[in-house]
């Protein structure tokens, strides 16, 4: 490593870290103060408060703002390299500029291979402590609303419900169906399913079966109590706010899998954070080298105009970020063109620019 890659590379991670730094003392300031009355409301005290939010809210939102921390972090440090002349003294010295980037590049490769096992592992274990103090202290009773829900247990066994109540742990108007090679075996019917805690198991009180043999003999029964076990708990019907930032990379691919066995949609959030965390150190390494070459150029406009460009865009790519999320939500594009979308466009500009923009 040269004296050159040295110098860029202590640049870059002291305003990394010093930009990340101030960003988050803002956001932290900002959100204690918005949620303020909710703190006083439950008497908590600041070091709890501390211990199980910040503490843990503090590595997601750094890592929700690296887009913007790397972006300004290479516009701010490239550009007053430019101002003093310096980038102009390394490339009078017969140093490339695809050779100038190279210690960016190897830097971004570090924080990119940083980023993605926070993301992967360590950011989802903090997020569920997080999470269950804002589910606990900061949001309102969670209620579950849907209606007309259907799950699959196994191959051949469908269970449906019109509602469920999850105060109580019951569910209405029951339905088991075992179904195979596209014939229906049985069917039981209950008016009402509830969870008993003793016994960790499902509860009837009345029920009814109707057993299909063959083309059109059928045998039907009832009974007043039943217990039965399924692979359905109450957890499914939990709350599930921000569920997927909960779970590490392996957690999550067992959910995807488990939802899908099971015949449940609704996923694409899911899916849609899965290939975000993969795409996320990709994101820093394209908006590494854009950084680069919008700000290595000496403007007359000064250096503050380059680092407000470079807030701009970062600002743009986080707009890019929300608006994929939403795509793939609605189903309109797979949740993986979602999650890659923004890097796709910033990667186009990025190669247009290198090109053609004069460095």
């Amino acid at each position: 490593m040269k004296i050159l890659d040295r110098y860029i590379l202590k640049k870059f991670f002291v305003t990394y870290f010093f930009v990340v730094a101030i960003l988050i003392s803002v956001i932290v300031v900002v959100d204690y103060t918005e949620k303020s009355d909710d703190f006083i409301k439950h008497d908590l005290s600041i070091a709890f408060i501390f211990k199980e939010y910040y503490l843990n809210y503090i590595p997601n939102m750094a890592n929700t703002l690296s887009p913007i921390a790397i972006f300004i972090t290479v516009v701010f440090m490239t550009a007053r390299m430019a101002s003093h002349t310096e980038i102009i003294a390394i490339l009078s010295a017969g140093i490339s500029f695809r050779r100038f980037l190279m210690p960016y590049v190897f830097g971004a490769i570090i924080l990119g291979i940083f980023t993605f096992f926070m993301v992967g592992w360590i950011i989802p274990n903090a997020a569920k402590v997080q999470v269950a103090f804002q589910v606990k202290y900061l949001k309102n009773p969670f209620y579950y609303d849907d209606r007309d829900i259907h799950f699959r247990t196994d191959d051949s066994t469908y269970i449906y419900m019109e509602y469920y109540n999850n105060r109580n742990k019951t569910g209405y108007k029951f339905t088991m169906e075992k179904i195979a090679d596209h014939r229906l075996f049985t069917k039981l019917r209950s008016d009402k399913i509830t969870w008993d805690t003793t016994t960790q198991k499902w509860h009837l009180d009345k029920y009814l079966v109707h057993e299909f043999v063959g083309e059109k003999e059928e045998k039907m029964w009832e009974g007043s109590d039943m217990d039965t076990a399924l692979t359905i708990t109450p957890k499914y019907f939990e709350n599930n706010y921000k569920l997927e930032e909960t779970m590490t990379f392996d957690e999550l691919e067992n959910f995807i899998a488990e939802q899908k066995a099971r015949g449940i949609g609704n996923i694409e959030r899911f899916l849609n954070t899965k290939y975000e965390r993969y795409a996320y150190p990709f994101a820093i390494l394209i908006l590494t080298i854009m950084g680069v070459i919008i700000s290595s150029k000496k403007s007359r406009r000064g250096t503050g105009a380059q680092i407000a460009f470079g807030f701009t865009m970062a600002f743009i790519y986080l707009l890019f970020v929300i608006m994929s999320r939403s795509i793939a939500a609605g189903g309109t594009v797979s949740p993986m063109l979602a999650a890659w979308l923004p890097n796709i466009t910033f990667f186009g500009i990025t190669v247009f620019m290198y090109f053609t923009v004069p460095r």
